[in-house]
Parts: structure tokens; sequence; C-alpha cells
């Protein structure tokens, strides 16, 4: 859904109450995981290294993950505001970048609470302007604590499928956003 308007809170509740229940938008659910995305889907895998792992670096990491700090460094905001949690329902309002916003329905396809892995993964619902799956991801090995974005996606609105170079650029913008925002988070 693409709002020339801000979407209001009541707006934003409707939608989730609508799109709460409904299946996943894309084949595959948790595929993130295993880096096996479905046929059709373009695939990505963005890193940055946060530092060394010393100190509280890795649990803070996990802890920013886990408040949407990616997401809202990028200045999406989401709704409801809570923090990640297992199958949790939520609404990403995207500002685009002349004006208005995209609505992007979305749901926690898998939450990952390891030892030196921390991080979740979620999917587009049906009203998503995309089809797809995005994990996020911190990692502790060799000593350092590194930040993943692993997603697989294509363009399910009308809009984003005939803009397809745009939303491409925008989503690239979006994902190298995140690295830095967990950069910042962390330094």
């Amino acid at each position: 859904m693409i709002r020339l308007r801000r979407p209001s809170d009541d707006l934003l509740r409707r939608v989730l109450d609508d799109q709460r229940a409904k299946p996943f938008s894309y084949p595959s659910v948790g595929a993130t995981r295993s880096g096996a995305a479905p046929s059709g889907y373009r695939t990505d895998r963005f890193d940055t290294d946060l530092g060394a792992d010393e100190g509280d670096r890795f649990n803070r990491a996990g802890q920013a993950l886990l408040r949407w700090v990616p997401q809202r460094g990028t200045g999406i905001r989401i709704f409801p505001d809570h923090p990640v949690a297992a199958d949790q329902a939520f609404v990403l309002v995207l500002p685009l970048p002349l004006s208005g916003w995209a609505v992007a329905p979305a749901r926690v396809a898998y939450l990952l609470d390891e030892p030196d892995r921390v991080g979740y993964a979620y999917g587009t619902l049906p009203a998503h302007p995309a089809q797809g799956e995005e994990a996020f991801i911190v990692v502790r090995s060799g000593g350092r604590v590194r930040f993943e974005v692993v997603a697989f996606s294509r363009p399910h609105d009308v809009l984003a499928r005939v803009g397809k170079p745009v939303s491409r650029l925008l989503q690239v913008r979006t994902i190298k956003s995140y690295l830095r925002a967990m950069e910042a988070a962390t330094a």
C-alpha cells in the first residue's frame, strides 16, 4: 500500500487486524535460515563488522537488533512499537524518497537465540508491496561480532513491479542503512 499522507495509527491498526491471521505471501517460509531461496526470487547477503568481541558488544548488538534498531535507523516506523517476538505481526511504515509512505505488513518467521547467534527473520504478508523474507542476525565468531542481513524477495505490488529498478535501488539503500545503524548502535 502506498500512501501520500503519513498513515494514521487507526489505518495501521486496521491493516494489521486484516493481515495478522493471513498466511505469508511467499513459499519456503524460513528459507533465509538455510540460504535456499525459492525460485524466482532475488537473494541478497550483506554484512558488516561491528568490532571486537569484547565487553558486552555481542549482547548490546543483540538487544539493539530486537528493538528494531536497523529499521529505525533508516527512518522506518514499526507499528505497534513492541520489541521483536515470535510470530509477531506488525506493519512497517517506510518513507518513500520523494513523498509518501509504503505500508508493509509482515510477521516474524523465526527467532534465533544461540550462544553465538541472535536474530530473527520476518516475512511479508499479502498486502506488503514485496514478497519475501529478511533475516537480521548478529554473529560472534573468531573474536569479532558481525551483523548479517540475508534476504530473498521480488516485487509484489503493481507499482513495485513497474518501478522495479527504483524499487531495487531503494531496497539496497535500505539494507546498507541497516548496516550503518547497527554499526552506530554498537560503536
